[in-house]
């Protein structure tokens, strides 16, 4: 639900408290808003989450992040700004750009990469979900799309689940909602999340929030989990993501670059990644 308020009347309604809130780590133009050692333990199965913001890039060097392997777990890319390359071990390149996502489904093993693109300001977001059991060593998969019309409701772009008549395009792993989400300055939106849907965050690239605790540019919020719906009231033109879900019911095994739900399905995981980079080191595209 959508409304605009008059400035002096800008208020926001009760709602799910904030339990933990971080700024993460940041290196380079790349935030590690959430890992699995930290909140992506409280907010599984959501256990990764990196703000990208990057400026001035047409005075850097191409910054490339080279093929580098996953299992047991998908990631989504999603850009507010600017372009990113990408390529996997199955040989395809390209370039995504704003309002385009990249999903890849890494199940039983994978390898991907990229890089910044032309634009010289970058900004987006990565999140890595832990997948179900039941699809955590299924074959791999992945997706280069853009955010069509059928995605996007009020101020709401949907990249997993479902808002009001809004669907995504991606098929989701598990009860997810992940939303893209873009207010003026004075309006408010509220989300009742579905039945089930205990676990809530959200994470501001650009402007304020209220919920009404501020939320700022850079932080991430963890809600208290339960029901109950979340108001948000933008002070400032802002941009944001959030995301609700079924609490994931496993622990969290991990490996390097791999999630998993138990210590079997891991070592499945990690031998796959590693016969692909064999293969992609015999083919020279790797070092």
């Amino acid at each position: 639900m959508l409304n605009s308020l008059p400035p002096g009347e800008a208020t926001v309604g009760s709602s799910r408290a904030i339990a933990h809130r971080t700024r993460g780590h940041t290196h380079g133009p790349i935030t590690r808003l959430m890992s699995p050692s930290d909140l992506g333990e409280k907010l599984k199965p959501f256990v990764f989450l990196d703000l990208i913001d990057a400026k001035d890039l047409g005075h850097m060097r191409e910054q490339r992040l080279g093929l580098h392997p996953h299992s047991g777990i998908a990631t989504l890319t999603w850009l507010l700004e600017g372009s990113v390359s990408y390529e996997d071990d199955l040989g395809r390149k390209g370039e995504i750009e704003q309002g385009w996502m990249e999903w890849m489904h890494a199940g039983s093993g994978a390898w991907h990469g990229g890089g910044f693109g032309k634009s010289d300001r970058l900004r987006g977001f990565q999140l890595w979900l832990a997948l179900p059991a039941a699809s955590e060593l299924d074959p791999p998969r992945s997706q280069y799309l853009q955010a069509g019309p059928g995605a996007m409701e009020g101020p709401v772009t949907v990249l997993l689940g479902q808002y009001g008549q809004a669907k995504a395009s991606i098929e989701a792993p598990a009860p997810i909602n992940y939303f893209s989400v873009k207010l003026r300055a004075g309006e408010t939106w509220r989300y009742q999340p579905p039945t089930g849907h205990e676990v809530a965050w959200a994470a501001v690239s650009i402007g304020l929030l209220l919920t009404p605790e501020r939320i700022e540019a850079g932080e991430l919020v963890a809600f208290e989990e339960g029901g109950k719906s979340i108001e948000f009231l933008a002070v400032q033109d802002s941009e944001f993501v959030m995301g609700s879900a079924a609490k994931h019911p496993h622990d969290l095994v991990l490996g390097y670059y791999s999630v998993h739900t138990s210590a079997q399905t891991l070592l499945h995981g990690e031998t796959r990644i590693q016969e692909i980079g064999n293969a992609l080191r015999q083919q020279g595209r790797l070092r």
